[in-house]
């Protein structure tokens, strides 16, 4: 059990960082399971309806038109869970003549359990699976990350009146917070006492090196997830079990650990690769289109057509994903106006 080792590793070396805490709990709980779907703890939007990863696809279709349509295109996806998003998005690719055959597929995924449903899922695709993103070949490349950065492990730190503590993770009965020693400014904002602030190092990592990536090579990166568009204070560490939230240390390795994304902190970190801006999930896919795509699809299957509305109103509605969920890229220079992010 992943609780236990974290536990005998705190009685020995003392109260531990919340991102190794997070990122010894979140490896742990996606080693082994498929925690997607009614049966798992959390749905995620490819899985909700098909429109989703079809939308994104036609998106992949056009900017590769932007790069030149290149003969060999990386397309990639960061955790990509059970590949059921890449699976709608090669189908709706086949529909722009070549873009399907210049396709070189690469998932990053180190779950072995996910890995072997991701090739169920795309049956007799050719896939190259790789543990980083930093192992991707070289060339054009379309990257899609959708809620993969939420699950990267984050530090909070807390103002207190003698200025900002880390905030470690201890252990007497249960896991619980306790202030480390003050820490050097490393960019706080204007706070109020006891207020909580976040930052995702490895998240700035993977940012940062998009943004060489696309100083070098042609290409965008399209990240989907929730969070706020601007830096900000705030506590978003949140867990959920069985699609009920619990508290975020009661049960690691056992449950999915995440926080909200800091999408201002990815671009600063992206730059000087070019930001499209944030957009809400809702906005974005209205503007390619998934209400007519969804009119269509329950023309074309009307006993179906009262759940492919649930579903399009579930990924676009603000009392659904429409609104907490934003989306925003990442791209090489003459990269401008990319779709979905003006009206």
């Amino acid at each position: 059990m992943i609780a236990e080792a974290l536990r005998r590793e705190i009685e020995t070396q003392g109260p531990m960082k919340l991102s190794r805490f997070m990122g010894r709990a979140v490896a742990h709980y996606y080693s082994g399971r498929d925690p997607f779907g009614q049966r798992g703890d959390f749905i995620t939007a490819p899985e909700i309806s098909q429109m989703f990863g079809e939308i994104i696809g036609l998106w992949a279709a056009v900017v590769w038109q932007m790069l030149g349509s290149p003969s060999e295109l990386i397309l990639a996806e960061l955790g990509p869970g059970r590949g059921t998003l890449m699976a709608d998005l090669l189908r709706a690719a086949v529909t722009l003549p070549g873009f399907r055959q210049a396709l070189r597929v690469h998932l990053v995924e180190t779950s072995p359990s996910l890995r072997q449903r991701q090739g169920q899922t795309l049956g007799e695709t050719a896939v190259t699976w790789l543990d980083a993103i930093e192992q991707l070949p070289p060339g054009p490349a379309i990257i899609v990350a959708n809620e993969f950065f939420d699950a990267l492990p984050i530090d909070q730190y807390v103002r207190r009146a003698d200025g900002w503590h880390a905030r470690l993770v201890a252990n007497g009965e249960g896991f619980h917070f306790v202030d480390g020693a003050v820490v050097e400014d490393i960019g706080f904002p204007e706070c109020e006492l006891g207020e909580i602030f976040e930052v995702n190092q490895p998240a700035r990592e993977v940012a940062a090196w998009l943004g060489r990536r696309f100083g070098e090579s042609a290409g965008a990166a399209l990240i989907i997830d929730y969070g706020h568009a601007q830096s900000a204070a705030g506590d978003t560490l949140q867990a959920v079990g069985k699609h009920q939230a619990v508290s975020a240390l009661s049960d690691p390795g056992e449950v999915d650990l995440t926080a909200h994304v800091d999408f201002a902190a990815l671009a600063r970190a992206a730059a000087p690769a070019a930001s499209s801006g944030v957009v809400t999930q809702g906005a974005f896919l209205r503007r390619l289109g998934i209400e007519l795509r969804a009119a269509r699809l329950a023309a074309a299957r009307p006993d179906q057509a009262a759940d492919i509305e649930t579903a399009c109103q579930r990924l676009i509605n603000p009392r659904g994903m429409g609104t907490l969920f934003k989306v925003m890229a990442l791209s090489s220079a003459g990269l401008t106006e990319l779709p979905g992010f003006n009206a």
